[in-house]
């Protein structure tokens, strides 16, 4: 492609709206346009990464034994409400962008593809004899982001590959999970990423166990738990671990105490003299589940310790049934305002201890019938606590009033333990491997591009997809989901390939292998040569660009580093000596080559960089 026909728009400044350098990049290199809050063009050069990556996924999910299909981006509502998760994703979540088409039929636009492609396996599978099967697709997705932002990282419209599977069994399952465990391996591996595998949680997803596939970044928006020996990685919204270790209590005798302007943690132990280890402190949450039932809370955990709200929020959603719901479409730290619509009398904030009592919460209002939990607040306060909390001796907490606090209590004497005994605390840098308590726990940054899940038989069971086993048992099938950001994966390149100069893309996923650049257009002998090295490196499936634009040397360079392609021919001063000057993009390294040599040389480069 000659640079003169192409849309190739570069700037020299960042642009307001752009945060982070791949985002700043692809906007400066003419990469992508803006069109709406969350919504890009992809423009030629774009494109063909794109088409790059998607050519990889499609290459290793064919050899893992995928097939490929289209499904469609409009989904029906009675397939969600039968897997029982459009309110989750209309309202809880609410990242699906649903619409009322003119029969009035409620439409959404998929963000994932599981309720459709299980009804159609729900449809065409029968038997065991299909099995196993996994189907996969490349196409636009939806998500109506709160905040988009990041450019592609966080968009409302995105390019993903997601591959759904069924097999008979467990076995089965897990066995094409591996496949497609070391399929994403191969492809984050091919697009030249360094990256990570680390254990996730679900989410609104479900199913047994998932992992992530995290790009190394420090821009990354996820934060990552790993030990050095290797064994042990995983997102810190699901990492386990042992926290340090516990400092005995000074407290030898139960006794309120008067504590005044200790509300937080810090200042108690200050003014106690103590370990934040000898502390439980109890933080209160409000959860609404999909019945419109509001439940209050009550978290106790270790004073040196955070709540990990997405285990609590896992915790909450086991129990959804015991509140007429099925799901949790809201958890907050109720504020003032929210308080007032439930609040009694003022809670002692800062002050409350584990058996805070019922009073504090207002009796409910008579409901009609119909909407028997709509609205309705919960008369008692769910009571959890953390497994860090559980074997303190002699600790710290709350009195139940303001300026004063207990301290030598013990559960089983002046406090009854909660029931609910879960891991809620959040996993930090520092802590002691569960597997190997000398390992500690360190942390990075990390972009999520892909997410491979064991779902089971949740979907499955909920849309009634079955199969006939070899004894005539009808039996559902079994299933995993696997998606890949596509276009997310491309960014995530640049975020963790760039220079002060520009972008610094992989041979395997740079829109061309190399630009010929002609300094001096009215130097006939340097069109010439560029011409020719042009001719002849496209013939030999080297994809190559031509600057041959009417600018200054120096403006030709900034934009071929800037726009990141890895080789830069120069039809320049060497000419006189039968050699052109060969730049490695990602070292900077230059070097005269002999015209003659440059395609073979070239075509050399390529095949080591993409082994």
């Amino acid at each position: 492609m000659r640079l003169s026909q192409m849309l190739l728009v570069t700037l020299r400044e960042d642009p307001a709206e752009a945060e982070i350098p791949s985002h700043k990049l692809l906007l400066r290199a003419g990469y992508i346009r803006r069109v709406a809050s969350g919504v890009y063009a992809y423009l030629p050069l774009m494109w063909r990464v794109l088409q790059k990556v998607s050519q990889i996924v499609r290459e290793e999910m064919d050899a893992a034994g995928a097939q490929e299909c289209l499904l469609p981006q409009m989904q029906p509502a009675e397939l969600w409400q039968e897997s029982g998760r459009w309110d989750t994703y209309t309202k809880a979540e609410g990242i699906m962008f649903s619409l009322v088409d003119r029969q009035g039929r409620s439409m959404g636009l998929g963000p994932t593809h599981e309720e459709v492609i299980t009804a159609i396996a729900r449809d065409m599978i029968r038997s065991y004899r299909q099995l196993p099967v996994n189907l996969y697709q490349i196409q636009t997705k939806f998500r109506d982001e709160i905040r988009p932002r990041f450019g592609l990282m966080r968009g409302r419209e995105f390019i993903m590959k997601d591959a759904y599977s069924f097999d008979a069994d467990e076995a089965g399952m897990k066995a094409t999970y591996e496949k497609m465990n070391q399929a994403y391996h191969n492809i984050l591996r091919r697009s030249g990423l360094a990256f990570r595998a680390v254990d996730a949680d679900s989410g609104a997803i479900g199913g047994s166990g998932s992992q992530e596939f995290m790009v190394l970044a420090e821009a990354g928006e996820d934060e990552i738990l790993y030990t050095e020996d290797g064994k042990y990685a995983a997102n810190v919204e699901k990492a386990i671990a042992l926290p340090t270790e516990v400092e005995a209590s000074p407290f030898t005798t139960a006794e309120k105490r008067e504590t005044p302007g200790t509300e937080t943690i810090a200042k108690l132990c200050e003014f106690l003299n103590c370990s934040p280890t000898a502390i439980v402190k109890n933080v209160l949450y409000q959860a609404v589940y999909d019945s419109g039932r509001t439940v209050l809370v009550l978290v106790s955990i270790r004073g040196d310790q955070d709540v990990n709200e997405v285990k609590l929020q896992n915790e909450l959603v086991k129990l959804a049934g015991n509140y007429g719901g099925s799901t949790v479409i809201g958890l907050t730290v109720p504020d003032a305002t929210a308080q007032a619509q439930w609040a009694a009398k003022p809670l002692p904030l800062g002050y409350m201890a584990p058996n805070l009592s019922d009073s504090y919460i207002k009796p409910p209002k008579p409901a009609p019938v119909e909407s028997k939990a709509a609205g309705m607040v919960a008369p008692k306060f769910l009571r959890m606590v953390d497994k860090t909390a559980v074997d303190l001796k002699n600790f710290v907490t709350g009195a139940d009033e303001a300026g004063y606090h207990q301290v030598g209590a013990n559960w089983g004497a002046e406090f009854t333990l909660p029931e609910l005994v879960v891991d809620m605390r959040k996993a930090i840098a520092g802590d002691r491997a569960i597997h190997d308590p000398v390992q500690r726990l360190q942390t990075a940054r990390g972009i999520e591009i892909g997410h491979i899940f064991q779902l089971g038989t949740k979907y499955s069971t909920a849309l009634g997809a079955t199969y006939t086993n070899e004894q005539g048992e009808e039996k559902p099938l079994v299933m995993g989901c696997y998606g890949v950001g596509v276009s997310r994966l491309a960014q995530s390149a640049v975020e963790q390939s760039h220079d002060k100069d520009g972008i610094v893309w992989s041979p395997a996923i740079a829109p061309y292998h190399a630009i010929v650049v002609i300094p001096n257009m009215a130097d006939a002998e340097q069109v010439q040569a560029a011409e020719t090295l042009y001719a002849d490196l496209n013939q030999a499936g080297i994809e190559t660009l031509l600057d041959d634009r009417n600018e200054r040397a120096g403006v030709k360079f900034k934009d071929a580093d800037l726009i990141g392609i890895p080789y830069r021919i120069v039809t320049g001063k060497s000419l006189k000596n039968g050699k052109v000057e060969v730049v490695k993009r990602a070292t900077h390294d230059v070097q005269e080559l002999a015209i003659a040599d440059v395609v073979s040389t070239l075509k050399q480069w390529l095949i080591e960089a993409t082994r």
